[in-house]
């Protein structure tokens, strides 16, 4: 049974200056379900996350949040409802420790909504738990963006938005990013990604959309995009 959606984005459009980024986009998220975005560079997707949170405007469509239309929102008001954005650049405070830029992402308890202190967050992220007096400058880009999320998780979302969270991962870490999604949908939070690889969706969404020249191609699970290989062949082969 399909779980009502937390998260619902109805035939958006988005500009950059005359530049038609996004063409009637849809698409929806639940509590307690992962969705991968799919594509390649240049798709639509950082615009689509963009768009989202509000830090891209959106020139027509609705954007629902747990009912309520955001797409007016400034992104701290988006924020502040419970929707957490983790851009693809990171952008931690270097000259923080890690538990500074944790306390920096803080945010009351939110009714629905896991509660995160640092102490859960390193069980979720076990390399940061030795380094809560290390400065963000000098951590590894996989540390960066485990931080990035933790940081995000302190402001009690009841949604996540990832940003291409393997990027640039070595493959162990790779592997401690999807396991940390996968408990993530644990705890009951939407969650929606953009990514472009396929193995790593795999390990971590429950459905998929392909995005290509800012339209959606493809909508379905993550079995059914396995099954099909011309849509494979046809969006996400370079």
């Amino acid at each position: 049974m399909q779980l009502a959606p937390l998260l619902q984005v109805t035939n958006i459009n988005t500009f950059y200056g005359q530049a038609h980024i996004l063409s009637d986009v849809s698409l929806e998220v639940a509590r307690g379900e992962v969705v991968v975005l799919l594509g390649l560079n240049g798709a639509g997707k950082s615009t689509m996350l963009k768009s989202v949170i509000g830090l891209v405007p959106v020139a027509s469509g609705r954007i629902l949040f747990g009912n309520e239309p955001i797409e007016r929102r400034a992104p701290f008001q988006i924020a502040q409802r419970g929707l957490a954005y983790v851009p693809e650049e990171r952008r931690i405070f270097t000259d923080l420790t890690v538990m500074q830029n944790l306390e920096v992402g803080r945010q009351p308890p939110r009714q629905g909504a896991p509660a995160w202190t640092p102490e859960r967050l390193f069980r979720l992220f076990p390399n940061l738990a030795e380094m809560g007096d290390r400065p963000g400058g000098s951590m590894s880009g996989g540390e960066q963006q485990m931080l990035t999320i933790a940081r995000s998780l302190m402001g009690n979302p009841l949604c996540i938005l990832l940003d291409e969270p393997s990027e640039g991962l070595a493959p162990v870490v790779v592997d401690q990013m999807a396991a940390a999604i996968r408990e993530l949908k644990g705890e009951g939070l939407c969650v929606l990604l953009s990514e472009q690889n396929l193995y790593f969706a795999g390990e971590v969404a429950d459905r998929a959309y392909i995005i290509e020249k800012g339209r959606i191609r493809f909508s379905g699970s993550i079995a059914d995009l396995n099954a099909d290989d011309e849509v494979r062949e046809a969006y996400l082969a370079v």
